[in-house]
């Protein structure tokens, strides 16, 4: 009997995978990550988390939980971050749509303190932004709608949570739309500037 023609499983797929592409940003600690994707005419296929590889390129960390949001265009979350032992590190990506995820040091002794990465994130780059503890983040939706999602190494402890203002003129951050356009929680409105912030 001739050997039948196998289909392609995901153990195929394995095999053809790549490591992913770690990319350190001009911020110490603060990482753009690249997957490899496998497309053919079912779709696509990659690798979102690995714990070696992540530990081998950035360091060990010890994710506990992940996270989900949605939101249209406009929308901007942001500068959030927790205070103290309820520090949070986060990885980060965008499943569908496009935003703009932003990163600042918030950490006083830092020699990039009151720096900060900017980095699109999108369901086609697939890209991953890895942001460690003693960090402001943010993102602002640049698609009709964005599914946003994220691991953290910390409970969410709102007793500790803080933020920034999105605007803050010493931070300088260039937000690509109006501000007239955009829409953000009232909370967020009122966050203080850095100069005034309990940071790191």
């Amino acid at each position: 009997i001739r050997d039948q023609p196998r289909s392609r499983g995901l153990g195929d797929v394995y095999k053809r995978q790549k490591e992913m592409e770690y990319k350190e940003t001009e911020i110490k600690g603060v990482w753009i990550i690249e997957p490899n994707v496998f497309d053919d005419s079912r779709g696509y296929f990659f690798e979102a988390w690995k714990a070696g590889e992540f530990e081998e390129h950035v360091g060990p960390i010890h994710f506990i939980q992940d996270n989900e949001s949605k939101s249209s265009y406009g929308v901007l979350r942001g500068l959030h971050y927790q205070k103290g032992e309820f520090s949070q590190a986060k990885l980060v990506r965008v499943i569908k749509g496009r935003v703009l995820d932003v990163a600042v040091d918030i950490r006083k002794s830092s020699p990039t303190f009151r720096k900060h990465v900017m980095v699109e994130l999108s369901e086609d780059n697939k890209r991953q932004l890895f942001i460690p503890r003693g960090f402001a983040h943010g993102f602002l939706v640049l698609s009709d709608e964005a599914i946003f999602t994220y691991k953290v190494d910390n409970v969410y402890a709102p007793q500790h949570e803080a933020g920034i203002c999105w605007n803050d003129p010493d931070i300088d951050i260039h937000w690509p739309i109006d501000s007239k356009n955009v829409v953000t929680s009232e909370k967020d409105m009122k966050a203080p500037q850095l100069c005034d912030a309990d940071v790191f």
